[in-house]
């Protein structure tokens, strides 16, 4: 198991973990929801969900040192949020 390079207080791995799973639920989540489509990919339900599961995955994974997983995550938030800018410009409600 890796250890951070920097200290953290007491229960913050825990923390980290736990925000791991969640973004791993969320993205997760996405994916089953629009392979079976419950929602589209152009909602922004779809879009929040890609957004925050993906920002919570790079905390994990900077935390591990799991770069390349960090990397990915990095490209998935910054084309969730181009998305999200995409719908806020056209007016589009969560759904």
């Amino acid at each position: 198991m890796l250890v951070a390079k920097f200290p953290l207080p007491s229960g913050m791995k825990l923390l980290i973990d736990v925000i791991g799973w969640i973004g791993s639920v969320e993205v997760i989540a996405a994916y089953g929801l629009n392979s079976y489509q419950k929602i589209k990919s152009n909602s922004l339900l779809f879009q929040a969900l890609n957004l925050t599961g993906g920002f919570f995955l790079i905390i994990n994974t900077i935390y591990y040192h799991a770069y390349p997983s960090a990397f990915i995550n990095v490209v998935w938030v910054i084309i969730a949020s181009i998305a999200v800018v995409q719908l806020f410009r056209k007016g589009k409600k969560l759904k």
